[in-house]
């Protein structure tokens, strides 16, 4: 049985990726900052008769406790095939480039840019131990430098300095990694999951978490031929899904 660890999988698009592995027939560690929140969500999968899944408490601005999950996964399993970097923070609207203190950018950048890093590192290990080793980092087309600039986006007066700009760093660092990995079996993509309606962004969202999560998990489960180091946003290119930079 495959495995596949998804932080911040206790709701919204994270719960719904780890409902749509779970029936693809893998073991999910359902990865959340608050052990409560995560039992609860687990247990709504179990009532679903999805029982192939354990939560792991992990707070991704965290390095004692990224590293405290990556030892509690070790004691169950060698091998991780998955990793869904999902966490993350918006933080809050409005934004300015001149307005927005340094203080709110490092909080958003330690969960949306630090944190995918300490966790990616931290599992790097088991990821290599698997025979079909995916990792997909959450992006955003709010990342695109291309988009952000096109008037004809119609995106294109959504503006926030802190979380487009970490999105951005986000996908630097993603074409890197793949980069690093390229002689490895390991593939890394990037996905914008769409606008969807979530607590995140007040339900100003217009798509669905499930339609966000099948896009999530389509790059979960691609082949060894399948793309690395791509930026797919099928919500605004559906015919070839690859994102401008």
């Amino acid at each position: 049985m495959k495995t596949v660890l998804i932080t911040g999988a206790n709701k919204s698009i994270g719960f719904e990726t780890a409902r749509q592995l779970l029936k693809e027939g893998f073991f999910v560690y359902l990865g959340s900052r608050s052990l409560e929140n995560g039992l609860e969500a687990a247990q709504k999968l179990k009532n679903e008769g999805l029982e192939h899944v354990q939560v792991v408490e992990i707070d991704v601005t965290n390095q004692e406790s990224v590293d405290s999950a990556r030892a509690e996964i070790g004691k169950h399993s060698e091998v991780l095939d998955v990793l869904i970097n999902n966490a993350g923070l918006s933080g809050g609207m409005p934004q300015s480039a001149l307005g927005s203190s340094v203080d709110v950018f490092k909080k958003v950048y330690d969960a949306n840019v630090y944190g995918v890093i300490r966790v990616t590192q931290a599992f790097i290990d088991l990821l290599k131990k698997s025979s079909e080793p995916r990792i997909v980092n959450v992006s955003s087309s709010q990342g695109s430098l291309t988009l952000a600039t096109d008037e004809s986006n119609p995106y294109y007066h959504f503006k926030g300095a802190i979380y487009q700009s970490s999105k951005s760093a986000l996908n630097m660092y993603s074409i890197n990694l793949a980069y690093e990995l390229r002689e490895t079996s390991i593939k890394v993509n990037m996905v914008d999951p769409g606008f969807t309606k979530t607590d995140f962004n007040n339900h100003l969202g217009t798509g669905t978490v499930e339609d966000a999560a099948k896009r999530i998990t389509k790059y979960a489960l691609i082949h060894n031929n399948g793309p690395t180091g791509k930026f797919f946003s099928e919500e605004l290119y559906p015919e070839t899904g690859e994102c401008p930079w």
